[in-house]
């Protein structure tokens, strides 16, 4: 018995349908009203900072791709599934009243155009979102240039492999979903409809049905015969040598060939399937399908395996030798390694080097670091922090100034508005986002240099309380901090501004405690009209925003205020550096980001996972600000952004105009990068090299410095990034020291010249290597970060291959094994120690060692009365070990011996001052060993220990500096008992 199926859609009722109208119209309402609002808040915020053409190019692109996508995919699959019901059997047989078929086929003819037209809209829909993500690539192949070089293989410009091919091999990937979900739901429309059945011997297949799925399917093989075509590229890509990436010996002899081998049967069985559907036989299809599959197996996967097992894998060094070469020469200039940028340079650290030679390398001895970024957030918060609702990042920057004509290097740091900061009675919406809105103040304090207390020696540029700047050794004009790092939370808004005419200090904002202020600069978005307001309530779910009677026709709100934040939304095309910094320019606060161009397809060179490369001990923590982790094969810091603090204002600069992908996007968004040319001399002065790019290239030195392919191969020769031994939890235990696998953050440092010295000082990101699974020094490596011709020029003084010279590791257990009867009086004293950066320095032909250390309280270290206090200076060389409480003093130790003191210091750190704290007891564990005046001595230190800690608690700090005075002299008379009684131990290892 035959049935004609019902067609048509059934009559609903006008309520019905005024439902089903109403209920699509909230939900798309519901799904589509915060991104509406989001987008208009982004279109206004873009016009702020004058970077609308970028909003608009990127939406553009996105629509136009959403279009092209949506349409291809569901247009195909729609028409597919009209074709397949045209050619739908008049009479379909039924199997009986249970048929699920039957009931199925039912349920579709009845909504007709609910199913033919909504399942395409709505596969048309989700494809067309995951398409717009692929914007960059599109926009790239729109705009790619060429870079001038050809890869070893198919010498096509690498143009074509990182700007072309990802969009060609992108179409097709979408070609492929298309013609599969076409295939797909015309095999079900034929099902559903009868043309396919499965009752009897093999079943039956209708006419239509058969021609249209051969057809279908001959598509999806030619697809198929054009991806085997791009494979042969993709080789150039692989990773099945995670020691060389790039195409391997078996990839060019086995491989390469069977993937055109595949095109041609790929072609043969499409052109089957062509056939097939017109000579109502489907056996040819079938034979060419098994061809292809076995071919596959056979050529694609059993002989490149044969080749790999049988003739490469025993003699793969000389195998790999020509692709290995590829991927050194690739890797190095994808990641600016090559050798018009790295020097190489033989270092004896030779172990005659005399105090002399030492003491005569002022740039380099003279601004020896005392103080640790890292480490002092917590003293310059409790020091500067001036208000509760002001902060510092955790992490704080180093830079360089000129003062009175000397260039040293500074620690520096903005000091921020932090709502967070404030107390319970102060949080409420109006002070939250309406008063307290702007931080006030930079501070520095010279890095080689501390008080006689211990701590830095800050400068302040500020607001005084008659609301004028107050300057320090940094002149700033406009101390006023509205964009900054701790202004990253989404709903950390403020809204500024005033009536009109109205006067700076005529306005409600916060600016001294005397003072209040109105904004007068050029940043945030107007919402002094009803709709803008309103936007603005709706999108941060705040009515306060419409009601609030202070926010008048001229007031504005500021929002996306992290500097990070606001360049990654103009340029969303950079990889940012995870460290903006701020730097005073002109005397305004500009903070400074780092922007890097990257692919991640690059022929042959080796892709470098960046979250890996670029974590250390400093960022390890998993709430510290890192790069995410996404695989780089090209990286080059070709654009540096600034954000002024008071305006928000961003400017993006080219830094490097010969980067291939920089001129790409520049040619995407013409007018948004300003040429080199355009940056000033003063802003020019605080470019850094970024610390991101240096731990990427770092990492890759310790290979790719080896240029032999065979040496390579066997990895001789390797180095490795040191772990950071200053980063364990128990700092006494050398076990734990040496299982430290962290690596050590590089350093940003003063120095000479680390190949030869010119007698001047300039500032430099460094970091010491060591050989492969060893803890001796293999190389040290600096990069030249001041303006001229040098800058991003890397110097690699390559230590002898036999040397001894301690790494890190060694270095940190020699001074605590050292030093351990002193650093065992501290803990005693109820204090916790902390080591600072251990930096490694080329002097007079051999290495220095410099670590300072801080104590703080042990009963409060998780406090806020609990801040680190520089007490000793630990300094190493050629085997000498210093221990002192200045620099000086440690350099002395280090050089002379024990005793030396700080008599003659010469050129070697006059200006590095520090603290005096307990000095060890004696060997018998006895004050003085039984001298009096030792005795006298150690009574004296303890009793200006206990005016020490009742001065830190009570917070009187000129009774704490009477302290550290007393405890200073106490020092000093215990120095002189001990000279005099041979049972005291020195004060320093006088050797290896």
């Amino acid at each position: 018995m035959a049935n004609r199926p019902p067609v048509g859609l059934p009559t609903l009722s006008r309520r019905s349908r005024i439902l089903i109208v109403v209920g699509v119209i909230v939900l798309i309402g519901l799904i589509l009203s915060s991104r509406v609002l989001s987008t208009y808040i982004d279109w206004l915020w873009f016009g702020e900072v004058g970077f609308q053409s970028v909003f608009t190019t990127t939406l553009v692109t996105k629509l136009v791709l959403f279009l092209v996508v949506g349409v291809v995919v569901g247009g195909l699959v729609w028409a597919n599934l009209f074709l397949a019901y045209r050619g739908r059997p008049v009479f379909v047989p039924l199997s009986g009243p249970d048929d699920p078929v039957s009931r199925y086929r039912t349920v579709v003819s009845r909504r007709l155009k609910l199913f033919g037209i909504g399942i395409p809209v709505i596969v048309g829909f989700l494809s067309a979102v995951t398409a717009t993500n692929d914007w960059q690539q599109a926009q790239l192949f729109l705009h790619g240039t060429s870079f001038g070089k050809t890869d070893p293989i198919f010498n096509l410009d690498i143009g074509f492999f990182v700007f072309t091919l990802p969009f060609y091999e992108w179409m097709l990937n979408w070609l492929f979903v298309a013609t599969a979900l076409s295939f797909f739901g015309a095999l079900i429309t034929h099902y559903l409809y009868g043309a396919i059945r499965l009752a009897g011997r093999g079943g039956q297949l209708s006419g239509p049905a058969r021609i249209q799925l051969s057809i279908i399917a001959g598509v999806f093989v030619l697809f198929k015969a054009v991806a085997y075509f791009f494979d042969r590229y993709d080789l150039l890509f692989s990773q099945s040598n995670p020691q060389a990436f790039g195409a391997t010996y078996t990839a060019l002899n086995a491989i390469m060939p069977a993937k055109l081998i595949l095109l041609c049967i790929a072609v043969f069985c499409a052109a089957a399937f062509f056939a097939g559907a017109f000579l109502r036989n489907l056996q040819l299809p079938a034979i060419a399908t098994a061809l292809l599959v076995l071919s596959s197996l056979l050529i694609g996967v059993a002989w490149p395996a044969v080749l790999q097992q049988f003739s490469v894998a025993p003699n793969a060094n000389e195998k790999e030798s020509v692709p290995i070469s590829h991927n050194i020469a690739a890797t190095t200039d994808a990641f600016g390694l090559g050798k018009d940028k790295v020097s190489y340079q033989n270092y004896d650290n030779k172990p005659t080097a005399t105090a002399d030679q030492v003491k005569t390398d002022v740039p380099t001895v003279s601004n020896a670091r005392l103080l640790d970024p890292s480490v002092l957030y917590p003293t310059f918060k409790q020091f500067r922090q001036g208000r509760n609702f002001y902060d510092f990042p955790p992490k704080l920057d180093i830079d360089r100034y000129s003062v009175n004509g000397v260039t040293s290097d500074y620690i520096v740091a903005a000091r921020e508005i932090n709502t967070n900061g404030l107390a319970d009675s102060q949080k409420n919406w109006i002070n939250e986002h309406l008063v307290y809105t702007h931080g006030n103040g930079f501070v520095v304090a010279k890095a080689s240099t501390v008080t006689s207390t211990g701590y830095p020696d800050f400068s302040v540029s500020e607001l005084g309380s008659d609301g004028k700047v107050s300057e320090g050794e940094i002149n700033v004009k406009q101390p006023r901090i509205y964009y900054g790092e701790l202004q990253g939370d989404t709903n950390d808004y403020a809204i500024v501004g005033g009536p009109d005419g109205q006067k700076p200090g005529d306005g409600q904002e916060y600016d001294t405690d005397a003072t209040k202020y109105t904004y007068q600069g050029s940043g945030g978005v107007s919402v002094g009209n009803w709709f803008n307001r309103l936007v603005f309530a709706a999108y941060y779910g705040e009515r306060n925003i419409l009601f609030n009677s202070a926010i008048t026709d001229n007031s504005k709100i500021m929002y996306y205020r992290d500097p990070a934040d606001r360049v990654k939304n103009v340029a969303p095309w950079l990889t940012l550096d995870s460290d903006p910094y701020p730097a005073v320019i002109d005397g305004n606060i500009e903070w400074i980001v780092d922007g890097y161009t990257t692919l991640t397809n690059y022929p042959y060179s080796q892709q470098t996972q960046l979250g890996d490369a670029t974590t250390d001990s400093l960022n390890a923590n998993a709430n510290a600000a890192r790069q995410p982790n996404q695989g780089v094969a090209y990286i080059r810091n070709s654009v540096k952004a600034t954000v002024d603090a008071y305006t928000g204002q961003v400017k993006l600069y080219s830094v490097d105009d010969t980067d291939p992908v920089l001129k790409a996007w520049e040619s995407v968004y013409p007018g948004t990068v300003q040429p080199s040319s355009a940056i000033s001399s003063q802003l020019r002065a605080h470019f850094r090299y970024p610390e991101d790019l240096f731990k990427v290239q770092r990492g890759l030195l310790a290979k790719y410095h080896v240029t032999n392919p065979q040496n390579f191969f066997s990895s001789v020769g390797f180095w490795n990034v040191p772990g950071d031994p200053t980063a364990v939890d128990n700092p006494t235990s050398t076990q734990a020291i040496q299982a430290q696998t962290t690596p050590q953050p590089p350093y940003y440092v003063m120095s000479g010249n680390p190949a030869n010295s010119n007698g001047k000082a300039s500032f430099q990101l460094t970091s010491p290597l060591v050989f492969l699974g060893r803890d001796f020094m293999s190389a040290y490596v600096s990069v030249a970060s001041d303006p001229g011709p040098n800058y991003g020029k890397i110097t690699v003084l390559q230590l002898p291959t036999d040397t001894q010279t301690p790494g890190p590791k060694l270095m940190q257990t020699q001074f605590i094994t050292t030093n351990a009867n002193q650093l065992n009086l501290f803990r005693q004293q109820a204090t916790n120690i902390k080591y600072g950066n251990l930096l490694t320095l080329p002097v007079g032909g051999s290495l220095l060692y410099v670590e300072p250390m801080y104590v703080e309280q042990s009963q409060s270290a998780n406090s806020n009365t609990s801040y680190p206090q520089l007490s000793r200076v630990l300094v190493s060389f050629n085997g000498g070990v210093g221990f002192a409480p200045t620099f000086t003093e440690a350099l002395n130790q280090a050089l002379n011996g024990p005793g030396a003191g700080s008599g003659g210091g010469g050129g070697g750190g006059g200006g590095n001052t520090g603290t005096s704290t307990p000095p060890p007891t004696t060997t018998t564990g006895q004050p003085g060993g039984g001298s009096p005046d030792m005795a006298k001595a150690v009574t004296d230190i303890q009793s200006a220990l206990a005016a020490i800690k009742a001065a830190q608690q009570s917070g009187d700090f000129q009774a704490l500096g009477n302290a550290y005075k007393a405890l200073d002299d106490a020092t000093k008379e215990f120095t002189a008992a001990q000279g005099s009684t041979s049972t005291a131990p020195t004060t320093t290892g006088g050797g290896r």
